[in-house]
């Protein structure tokens, strides 16, 4: 070991999420590793004259968050845009477009973010609302979970959809009586050239196509990209996060990370996968393959496939056993057959490669089960670690599959209505009071053996890892008598370390503060085991460190 050290943190309540040697007061970093972990005395004793010194000033200090879903290039263009999280009513959400569209006057396209599905209450959203606010310049809002969009009239007809088009299955452009589209489109393909007005297509094909920008872009718009992404990583390492699991991917992601890599390092560790669609073939599978070889580093790596299987509960697009309790003739149309699924299961598990599936009704989520079934019964049994992103409905049966499979439930504590931002309507209605026991049930699936991560599938929800871990903790359930599916401080914690370590196959180097682990922590504004869970949101990121260097400081 060497005997001096990079940095040192001391003055900390250090939580080092390893079992063996749960706490310290200090930890000592040289060459992007863990070198010691101890008592402040121990820990001196590595300082040299150039060693830099944080002082946790009796805080908390944690291994780095790791954020196991989340949409970096998108997000990170969000940012951009007009947020309308927690508007309620006409007059609010038309006195804030109206701002945002003064304060822009050269936008080729104005796009707000985050609106309630209820933001007009019981009426539904149409385009003529839409018109009364901004009649004459292109404007779309997207519903926090980005599923659903609105566009006015002057958006759908300059993306040339007013007259709706022919989609593929659980897409929609939803058509008003007069045969005109009523400015409710459901799901990537149906708001996809809406969006592609803002000139920003190329942060969602990752999303959209996983496919390469066509045209390449321009050195211009390379450069521009590229900070589009450091503002999203950025934004990442002043939460706390120091590894990103993205889910959503191309080649082009990869580029552009290790052009920054190249040019001043990355400030997290990033893990992209390739987007596998339902108009594909299994040969392009290739890709993935290709994506895997090319990127394999600590900072930079692919391994993975990502894949949707249905859409969401707020426009009846996820796939449920039984009907919809608000819709009892509708179940929901899947994006692939529960057959094309298993043999792309088996395909992508006989590649060696991890596939992550968003799955969000229980019909979804048990033909996914059976399709990591069918991987085993072809290729063998093999560490897979293989996921299910989100599982927002699951049933009696298919809980205990998870743990007999050895397959993740990968799980977003700000989701749950009413855990956090998302009110409790139109949803807890959608999946009925019959499968609310079973509805974001992390405490159900961890009781029954399976690894249950966290994360928040930003920008879908905020990207605080803390407020995050306050939803786990203060969760409560919808009706008296239905289980509690909270966790404790410890568990949530564990949620977005340890846990994240093992679903990217890391947790020998990452996720706990222990000696020859990666040099990834962070300090924590105050002690978060002393301070009443109802004020968690309260505790911010002081210092980020990742791979041994600094990369937020409040």
């Amino acid at each position: 070991m060497s005997s001096t050290a990079d940095l040192i943190v001391i003055n900390g309540r250090v939580l080092t999420m390893d079992e063996d040697d749960p706490a310290a007061e200090a930890v000592a970093i040289g060459g992007g590793v863990i070198l010691a972990v101890g008592d402040r005395k121990t820990i001196e004793a590595l300082k040299g004259p150039s060693t830099g010194i944080v002082d946790a000033q009796g805080s908390s200090v944690v291994p780095g968050f790791i954020e196991a879903h989340m949409h970096l290039f998108s997000g990170a263009a969000e940012l951009a845009h007009l947020q309308l999280a927690g508007v309620a009513g006409f007059d609010a959400l038309q006195k804030a477009v109206r701002a945002y569209a003064q304060s822009r006057p050269d936008a080729k396209m104005l796009v707000g973010q985050g609106v309630d599905y209820s933001v007009l209450g019981a009426e539904r959203v149409t385009r003529r609302h839409l018109d009364a606010i901004l009649p004459d310049r292109p404007f779309c809002m997207a519903a926090p979970d980005h599923h659903t969009m609105w566009a006015n009239t002057r958006a759908l007809e300059m993306a040339g959809i007013l007259q709706g088009r022919t989609l593929g299955p659980g897409n929609e452009i939803v058509m008003d009586a007069d045969g005109l589209a009523e400015g409710e489109l459901r799901e990537g393909e149906a708001f996809g050239p809406v969006l592609d007005l803002a000139g920003e297509s190329r942060v969602r094909l990752g999303l959209a196509t996983g496919g390469e920008p066509d045209p390449l872009p321009t050195p211009a718009e390379r450069a521009a990209d590229r900070d589009i992404m450091r503002r999203g990583l950025a934004w990442c390492a002043r939460h706390g996060i120091t590894s990103i699991q993205n889910m959503d991917g191309n080649l082009y992601q990869l580029e552009l990370l290790a052009e920054i890599e190249a040019e001043e390092g990355l400030p997290c560790r990033v893990k992209v996968p390739f987007h596998y669609k339902n108009f594909m073939t299994l040969d392009m599978l290739d890709k993935a393959s290709l994506m895997t070889e090319r990127y394999n580093s600590e900072w930079l790596s692919s391994g993975m496939v990502k894949v949707f299987y249905d859409g969401v509960l707020d426009s009846w697009t996820a796939v449920m056993v039984e009907p919809y309790a608000d819709r009892p003739d509708w179940v929901g149309e899947p994006l692939f057959t529960p057959q094309q699924f298993a043999e792309l299961a088996v395909a992508v598990d006989k590649r060696g490669l991890q596939i992550a599936v968003h799955a969000i009704g229980d019909g979804a989520v048990r033909a996914v089960l059976d399709g990591y079934e069918a991987a085993i019964t072809k290729n063998g049994g093999r560490d897979s670690r293989h996921r299910i992103e989100h599982i927002e409905v699951t049933t009696v049966a298919d809980v205990p599959r998870f743990a007999a499979l050895g397959v993740i439930a990968s799980m977003q504590p700000p989701h749950p209505p009413g855990a956090m931002d998302f009110p409790l309507e139109p949803t807890v209605s959608r999946i009925g009071p019959a499968r609310w026991p079973l509805s974001y049930a992390w405490r159900t699936l961890k009781n029954a053996g399976a690894r249950v991560v966290f994360a928040s599938d930003w920008p879908v929800a905020p990207i605080d890892p803390i407020l995050g871990i306050r939803a786990a903790v203060l969760r409560k359930p919808w009706a008296e008598g239905d289980p509690d599916q909270s966790f404790s401080l410890q568990e949530s914690l564990a949620a977005y370390t340890v846990e994240g370590a093992y679903a990217e196959f890391a947790e020998h180097r990452k996720g706990r503060l222990k000696p020859g682990y990666m040099a990834d922590l962070v300090v924590l504004s105050s002690d978060i085991e002393a301070i009443a869970p109802e004020t968690l949101h309260e505790v911010r990121p002081t210092t980020t460190i990742c791979g041994g260097k600094i990369t937020y400081q409040a």
